[in-house]
Formats: C-alpha cells, sequence, structure tokens
C-alpha cells in the first residue's frame, strides 16, 4: 500500500512539471510576441495527488492605459501625415515655389515692366509669373484634393478594419465565455482578444467593460456601443467623399455628431478630410479671389455702367468677378490667365496687360490711341499698387481679416507649418507616452527569459526527481514480487 501510494505520489508530480515545463516553453515561444501575457502554471496538491492550474499575468489598469495612449498616438500620426503631403504645395520655402512667393515674383515684375513699360521682354516676364502663379494655385488645389480623397479612403478602409476586428472578437469572446463556465484553459484567448481589443483602439477610441464569465463589453468614449454580446454595425457612405462615420445608426465624426469619437486614426483622418483640408482650400481660393479682384478692369467711359471683368486673371465661372468675401469652393483649381493677353491664344494680345481693353475699348485705360502710347504705365503702377495694398479677407480663417495678397499667403504657408509642427510635437509625446505604457505592461505581464531559465531548471531537477523515485519504486517492486515467487 505504501509503495502504491509513493508511486501515485510521484507520478503525479512528474506529470506536473511536465505540464509546469509545458507552460515554460510556451512562455518562451511567446516572449517577442508583444501581446503575450506570461502563463503561470500553479501546482495544487491534495488527496495525494498534484495538479497544475494555468492562470495568465495580467495588469487591467496598465492595459487600459495602453489602449488610450494607443487611440491618442494614432490619431495624431494620421494628422501628422496629411499635413506633410499638404506641405508639398509650398516645398521648401528656399525654393520661392509656394503661393507667396510667387504673388512677390509677379509683384516684382510689374513694378519692373511699369518702369519700362514699351519693354516687351518685360511684359512677357509678367505672363509667365502669372502663369506659373495660377499654375501654383492649381497644382495646390490638386494636391489638397488628393489629400482629402485619401484621406476619406482611409477613413473607409479603417470601418472595414473595425467591423472585421468586432467579428473576430466576436468569436473568441464567446470562445472565453464557453471555456471560463467549463473551466477550460483560455489565457491564450485571453491573449487573442487583448490584441484585437488594441488594433481596435488604432481606429478609434474604446472603453471596455468586464462582466460576468470573463464576458466584455466595448463602447467608445462617448458611450456608444461597439459590441454588446454582439457586433455593431460600422458603417460609412463610401460613395460620397465627406460622408460621416455612423455606429449602429449613431452619427460619430462630422458636425452635428451628437456622440462623437474623440480619439483614433478614424478621428484623425476625419480632421484632415474635414477641417484641415477645406480650411487650407478655403485659404487658397481667397488667394485666387483676391487675384481676380486686384487684376480686374472697370469701365473707363465717362459714365461707367458696366460692371468688372476679368483682367489678367480669369476663371470657368460666374459672376465674372467674385465680390469681396465671396471666393468659390475651389476657385484655386480653376483660376487662369486670361486668353485676351496671351499671345499664344487665338487673339491674345500681350499688350492689353499695360494699356487695358482685354474686354473691349469701354476697359481702356491707355489713353492714347492704340498702339501709339507705347510708354504708358499708368496701368501697371495700379496693378502694382492692388496687388501689395492690403484687402479684406474673411476671418473666420484664422488668417486676419485684412492683409496683403501675399501677405496672407504668407499666413497660410506659416499656418500650414504651424499646424504640421504642432502635430509633429503631439505625436512625438504620444508616441512617447505610448512607449511608456507599453513597458510598463511588458514588465508587469510579460515574459523574463531569466526567470523562466531559471523556473525551467528548477522544474527539470524536480523532473528528474520524481522519474529517479518512480525507477527506486520499480525497482522495489521488482524486488518485493521475486521474493513471492
Amino acid at each position: 500500500m505504501g509503495l502504491s501510494l509513493a508511486l501515485n505520489t510521484a507520478r503525479s508530480s512528474l506529470l506536473a512539471s511536465s505540464s509546469q515545463l509545458a507552460v515554460v516553453s510556451r512562455n518562451t515561444a511567446g516572449a517577442t510576441d508583444p501581446f503575450y501575457s506570461r502563463k503561470v502554471a500553479t501546482l495544487v496538491t491534495g488527496g495525494g495527488s498534484a495538479r497544475v492550474s494555468i492562470t495568465r499575468a495580467s495588469d487591467a489598469a496598465l492595459f487600459f492605459k495602453m489602449l488610450g495612449t494607443t487611440s491618442n498616438a494614432a490619431s495624431q500620426q494620421a494628422v501628422l501625415e496629411g499635413l506633410d503631403k499638404l506641405k508639398q504645395t509650398v516645398n521648401d520655402t528656399a525654393l520661392n515655389q509656394s503661393p507667396a512667393a510667387r504673388i512677390g515674383a509677379l509683384n516684382s515684375a510689374l513694378q519692373q515692366y511699369a518702369n519700362e513699360a514699351d519693354n516687351p521682354i518685360l511684359a512677357k516676364a509678367v505672363l509667365t509669373r502669372a502663369s506659373e502663379l495660377a499654375n501654383a494655385l492649381n497644382d495646390a488645389t490638386a494636391t489638397v484634393q488628393k489629400v482629402r480623397e485619401d484621406a476619406d479612403a482611409a477613413m473607409v478602409e479603417s470601418v472595414n478594419r473595425v467591423n472585421g476586428l468586432l467579428s473576430q472578437f466576436e468569436t473568441v469572446n464567446k470562445a472565453i465565455v464557453k471555456g471560463t463556465t467549463s473551466g477550460a484553459d483560455i489565457t491564450d484567448s485571453l491573449d487573442t482578444r487583448d490584441r484585437l481589443l488594441a488594433q481596435l483602439s488604432e481606429e478609434m477610441g474604446i472603453t471596455v467593460v468586464t462582466r460576468e464569465n470573463n464576458d466584455v463589453a466595448i463602447y467608445t468614449e462617448s458611450g456608444v456601443a461597439l459590441f454588446e454580446k454582439t457586433a455593431r454595425s460600422v458603417t460609412i457612405n463610401s460613395a460620397t467623399v465627406g460622408s460621416p462615420v455612423y455606429i449602429d445608426g449613431v452619427q460619430v465624426t462630422g458636425k452635428g455628431a451628437p456622440m462623437p469619437l474623440h480619439s483614433g486614426r478614424l478621428v484623425g483622418l476625419a480632421t484632415v478630410r474635414d477641417d484641415i483640408t477645406t480650411a487650407y482650400q478655403a485659404q487658397l481660393d481667397e488667394v485666387a479671389q483676391g487675384l481676380i479682384v486686384a487684376f480686374a478692369e472697370s469701365d473707363q467711359s465717362a459714365v461707367p455702367v458696366l460692371p468688372d471683368s476679368p483682367g489678367l486673371f480669369t476663371y470657368s465661372g460666374v459672376p465674372p468677378v467674385l465680390p469681396v468675401g465671396a471666393a468659390l469652393k475651389g476657385l484655386a483649381g480653376t483660376i487662369s490667365i486670361n486668353a485676351m493677353v496671351d499671345p499664344a491664344q487665338v487673339g491674345g494680345d500681350l499688350d492689353r496687360l499695360r494699356d487695358g481693353g482685354i474686354n473691349g475699348d469701354s476697359y481702356r485705360y491707355n489713353p492714347g490711341v492704340e498702339g501709339t502710347d507705347a510708354a504708358f504705365s499708368g496701368r501697371l503702377y495700379e496693378l502694382a499698387d492692388k496687388l501689395a495694398s492690403d484687402r479684406p479677407f474673411d476671418s473666420t480663417l484664422g488668417l486676419g481679416a485684412t492683409a496683403s495678397l501675399q501677405g496672407f499667403a504668407a499666413s497660410s504657408v506659416g499656418w500650414l507649418e504651424a499646424s504640421r509642427k504642432s502635430a509633429a510635437t503631439s505625436v512625438s509625446y504620444q508616441t512617447t507616452l505610448l512607449a511608456h505604457a507599453s513597458e510598463a505592461l511588458s514588465n508587469a505581464t510579460g515574459v523574463n527569459m531569466d526567470d523562466e531559465t531559471a523556473m525551467m531548471l528548477q522544474l527539470e531537477k524536480s523532473y528528474s526527481a520524481s522519474a529517479k523515485l518512480i525507477s527506486v519504486i520499480d525497482e522495489m517492486l521488482r524486488t518485493l514480487l521475486n521474493a513471492v515467487r
């Protein structure tokens, strides 16, 4: 009876050591996985036997802190990436390719032409500078709209990713609840669920509530249910750029959202799409509108009755000359050089820039008979003065109510760069916080290879001792059986 009890004890100890060694092997294999939590094999004894209970190292407070910092870092990163793309509209300021620099170059060319109004080379230089400015505004608008469309497409991808993660989460969560009630080992499933939560937090800020039997519910930071027993639907109209995101029918992005998201990639992308690009486009449109107004021709009749009409700059729309503060959306994308002053176009005559008359004789500024006063410079000086003078701008854009065209364009560049630097600082700060949060969580729940190696050596000794005991008992039983024979 004593040998039998000793054999059972040794056998239980051997099995327990084997199970513990298997857990150490799992920990060693998962050491490089940032979402792997250390498994703890606890030996439970009683009734002459021993068994192993497997639990998982966890720290809810640190994990939730990591989720929050992940969301904040993702939103700021999305904003920074959008601003970096918009920076292409100004390039390197030293290259003088920004709209502000182009306006300065045009003003300088106008001044030189006004000083030598009969010089066709200087006239051509004005046309070239004006063309470069119009093209710069066209290209900037194309870039802005591309960034906006890319942000919208990325939002659609993010929504699809969220739905996919929620679907996977539902499957894993059900397995955890079922395993908890049956007493199965659910530690690996818990790791998988945490990984899904971390990935979900990259897309939007979330809060997590743990309930009975390890069941989990997920809500947005503003309280919209993302998962309660089942995954909720997240939608966006992919056919229309600028559409808001809905969760279970509740709007969570865009103006008028009753329960808006506050962090995550979706928030950053929505900020780029709905706020930053629209504001920057409005600034470019104000510059374009100012150019059209500054170079517009007025009726020069003794009793003016005709409305102002486009001069050097025009656009494809109505009214021909926009009133102050009424820049059309996307105007900077359609501004162009008036064909009537471009000798490369049919009917174009560069002298009309100096003399006026782009819109007919009633708009002619040169008092001499056409072609006889080639030194007339009054119109050119007037254009240079208008280009350099302060004019009203839309004060809601945050760049002031009045400024010169070049000053406003320079302020726009400054606004863009200040926004980019602020976003870069925020990304750096949030990334540092995330690194600290991840490190703290890893220290609390991750695998320490030195500890695992020490545990393995200890378990190997225990395993060897149990195996040795079984060998001794086996020898004693052999001796006893031989004696009985």
